[in-house]
């Protein structure tokens, strides 16, 4: 009951936070997105916490191969009984059979009644295996007195007052046995503090390096190699509160196969006191999460500092160390709107505080005075140039043509009709784009009105390919907070694009087939061919007064041509099309751009 008034009263204060910051109209949309989203994760819960008794009596009768011994880690302090009693049947009751459970009970002694729990149970099963410490350690030190008791192939996180899913043993073993993973971890559930109410689904993208700097998205359930656990280093009690990030981020630097298994097969328990709670609760996990952060880019030789991210705890900003002074070529095709132009070029002038750019504008057959009146104006700007494209209008022809002009080390891809909002939206795009394993970065794009147009692209979506969190509130945090922090996608929009010119050359430049639609999405997979990342960031910001009903590709002439750059591009990423977006849980549906999870069985 405390738990739930608690909950209410924080929803409270987040209501009238948000109608403070956002206005009522906003908070009012954001609600009641919200509560759709609630429907669905309850549904979707139903599915998960309700397996069918006919699988898992068959997963108790498959045998593989190597017979896999995993040693499952809980760090004990003052559980309360009856989430210790349920943490350890959700092991019990596992399919796959072969484990153990390392339990170092660091409990004070007003909490013995912790230890005569254990060992209660631990007469009724051999794997259950108990150590009582000392004293408290600490969560690191705790931990590794769990490992110093483990004899596992494979080493498994778990804290002392969640629980699993009765097949996530057995899931892992089949991942390690087909996949020769070295590093493992699945989807995660976050439950009330009596298991019956399901508060959100985390399905995560498979492994995703910008992700994880911002966030440790993968946290539960980690499995690892003993191997890869003992070339990375044990627990470091430096990072107590966020020792686990700090973990993860050594054993992704050195693992040789990372596997993500897209099933919910992990549940928190949300009570007061709980980091799935209210990381608030622990404000030194903040702290220590940010050192771990910042030795993590030492180890990787990157120049950054991990900062907080706005309006949210438990998220992060890299800033990332520019080298020097690059030029940056933008590259804008133009025909007529000069209000478009000018406001465009206006906004860059005046907002960006990176200065060394140069404005290459494609002309394609204006007809307008007023424009060539404006070329004219232009000419004043030692940095500015009007290139002339006298072809009928192909967009991805048009870019390779104002390449050819562009003297930049990168190339910035842009619509004439975006407007800048972030001063520092260059520097923002420039700092990934100098990363060698980065070879696209995009921006956030908003309409006119303050709903989002681009916060990344997903293959995939609708058949093809489209925007996440498409038309959400400016201010909305958006799925698990992604609209607030970098994150790697497997393409983004060339409406505000930004690539090295060395990349964009060796992956051929736009392919010329696609004349208006799907080109930007198809040069971001060759570059992702090419083993580079693709970026977005929410710190570059601007306006995109795009028409939101895109009304010219459903005129008849156009239609036609849409529909053919439609099939173009499925019979071109056919492959990639059936395997997935590896950035987009396959738990998502693929009919909507909100991250709606699939409740059907």
């Amino acid at each position: 009951m405390v738990d739930k008034l608690n909950r209410m009263a924080r929803l409270i204060r987040k209501g009238v936070k948000s109608v403070l910051h956002d206005g009522v109209r906003a908070t009012y949309r954001k609600t009641r997105g919200s509560l759709k989203q609630q429907e669905n994760f309850k549904q979707f819960g139903k599915l998960v916490l309700t397996p069918s008794e006919e699988r898992l009596e068959w997963e108790r009768t498959v045998e593989f191969p190597r017979d896999v011994k995993f040693s499952i880690l809980v760090p004990l302090y003052n559980t309360p009984i009856p989430y210790l009693t349920e943490m350890i049947d959700s092991v019990v009751a596992q399919t796959y059979p072969n484990w153990e459970l390392c339990m170092a009970d660091g409990s004070d002694s007003e909490h013995e009644e912790v230890g005569r729990k254990v060992m209660e149970l631990a007469q009724k099963d051999s794997r259950i295996r108990y150590k009582k410490l000392e004293k408290n350690w600490g969560i690191a030190d705790n931990t590794n007195a769990c490992i110093e008791m483990s004899t596992g192939d494979y080493i498994a996180l778990f804290d002392h007052d969640d629980v699993l899913h009765p097949s996530v043993l057995f899931e892992n073993a089949k991942a390690i046995h087909e996949q020769q993973a070295d590093f493992l971890y699945t989807d995660e559930m976050t439950l009330t503090e009596n298991l019956d109410d399901v508060l959100t689904v985390h399905c995560k993208p498979d492994f995703a390096i910008d992700n994880l700097r911002a966030n440790n998205y993968i946290c539960h359930f980690s499995v690892f190699s003993r191997d890869l656990l003992n070339q990375a280093g044990w627990f470091d009690h430096r990072y107590d509160g966020s020792q686990d990030y700090d973990i993860i981020l050594r054993l992704t630097e050195k693992a040789k196969h990372i596997v993500h298994i897209p099933k919910v097969l992990y549940f928190w328990r949300s009570h007061s006191g709980s980091v799935a709670s209210d990381i608030s609760a622990k404000p030194y996990c903040i702290d220590s999460a940010k050192r771990a952060i910042n030795d993590h880019l030492k180890r990787c030789g990157l120049e950054g500092e991990a900062l907080d991210a706005p309006r949210l705890t438990s998220i992060y900003r890299i800033r990332y160390q520019i080298h020097g002074e690059p030029l940056i070529s933008i590259l804008i095709p133009n025909k007529d709107h000069v209000t478009d132009l000018s406001r465009c070029i206006q906004s860059i002038q005046e907002k960006s505080t990176y200065r060394n750019y140069e404005i290459i504008v494609m002309e394609n057959n204006s007809q307008e005075k007023e424009t060539f009146d404006y070329y004219e104006s232009l000419k004043r700007n030692p940095n500015i140039q009007v290139v002339k494209w006298d072809q009928d209008f192909n967009y991805s022809a048009i870019n390779n043509f104002g390449r050819k002009y562009a003297k930049g080390e990168y190339l910035l891809f842009l619509n004439n009709d975006v407007q800048v909002i972030a001063n520092d939206w260059m520097q923002e795009m420039l700092m990934y784009a100098q990363r060698g394993d980065v070879g696209a970065v995009g921006a956030k794009l908003y309409y006119p009105d303050d709903t989002i147009q681009h916060a990344g692209v997903v293959v995939g979506i609708a058949g093809t390919a489209g925007h996440v969190h498409y038309r959400y509130d400016k201010s909305n945090l958006g799925y698990m907070g992604r609209l607030y922090y970098a994150q790697n996608y497997s393409a983004v929009t060339a409406a505000c694009m930004m690539m090295p010119a060395e990349v964009f050359d060796k992956a051929g430049g736009f392919d010329e087939r696609f004349v208006v639609a799907y080109n930007d999405v198809d040069l971001c997979l060759r570059v992702r061919q090419m083993d580079k990342l693709v970026v977005f960031t929410p710190f570059a910001e601007l306006y995109h007064f795009e028409s939101k009903t895109r009304g010219s590709d459903l005129e008849q002439a156009n239609k036609q041509r849409f529909e053919q750059e439609q099939e173009l591009f499925r019979t071109t990423w056919k492959e990639f099309l059936d395997r997935g977006d590896p950035y987009f849980n396959p738990n998502f549906s693929l009919e909507r751009e909100n991250f709606s999870l699939n409740t059907q069985n």
